[in-house]
């Protein structure tokens, strides 16, 4: 169950920034597809280990943006993207300080989500034993 619906939070997130693409321009849609990015990896996180800690899935997330914004600064992510769409998407093309700061912003949110998720969980699992008075 957890999978699918990381697997409808990557699809959802995939939605918007395509909306948010097709409708904004500039800046704001360059900062919200690199949050949008992010938030679509947290998820991604979730679809591989789904029974992960929000919090590691959330560092794991960001680590693995900060990597590929890192491996931009060579030549092979520019190569990739200019071959191929998917490697675009999944690569870009160019490093850019700017998109560091904003991977945490688009992961914090969504794991303060998963963890009150989490806390609503147990509190719920805690309910079901017990006994209601007759």
């Amino acid at each position: 169950m957890r999978r699918l619906v990381a697997l409808g939070g990557v699809g959802t997130v995939i939605a918007v920034g395509l909306v948010v693409r097709a409708v904004g321009g500039g800046a704001f849609a360059a900062n919200a597809g690199t949050v949008l990015y992010a938030t679509m990896v947290f998820a991604g996180v979730y679809v591989v280990w789904p029974r992960v800690h929000p919090g590691v899935a959330g560092a794991l997330a960001v680590a693995f943006c900060w990597a590929i914004e890192l491996l931009q600064l060579t030549s092979l992510p520019a190569e990739l993207s200019a071959r191929s769409v998917l490697a675009r998407l999944v690569l870009g093309s160019s490093f850019d300080w700017a998109d560091m700061a904003w991977y945490p912003v688009g992961v914090v949110p969504v794991v303060v989500i998963a963890l009150g998720w989490r806390r609503v969980a147990r509190w719920g699992s805690g309910l079901r034993g017990v006994r209601r008075a007759g």
